[in-house]
């Protein structure tokens, strides 16, 4: 871990979602991953996939999540939000919005950001 790494804290930064997203009639998130991302084979086997995209559904609390994550709010605005929204069902809220936002990280769904 770099020095600047270590003073970061997550409740302190905004994510950007980096991949498209549709709300199935429950108004619930699928997320759009596409199946291939080298040049080569998207050029190539894309055109011929019935489907180009693994849909990956979010419950309700991932939903709200991911509605708010749009590079304005900040996650511990979005866990102020959530405690809000859903009461107690939530809690421990901010463990459960860093780890969620972690996973999301990590799978290059979202990118993180200083606030501006």
């Amino acid at each position: 871990m770099t020095e600047s790494q270590e003073k970061t804290n997550l409740l302190e930064l905004t994510p950007t979602r980096n991949v498209q997203w549709e709300s199935d009639e429950n108004q619930l998130v699928v997320l759009l991953i596409p199946k291939f991302k080298n040049r080569f084979t998207v050029k190539y086997f894309e055109p011929l996939l019935a489907k180009k995209h693994f849909r990956l559904k979010l419950d309700a609390f991932g939903s709200f999540v991911w509605n708010q994550a749009d590079g304005n709010v900040t996650v511990m605005a979005i866990g102020d939000r959530m405690k809000e929204h859903f009461g107690e069902a939530v809690e421990p809220v901010y463990e459960r919005v860093g780890k969620f936002i972690h996973m999301l990280q990590r799978e290059k769904f979202i990118t993180l950001n200083h606030p501006k």
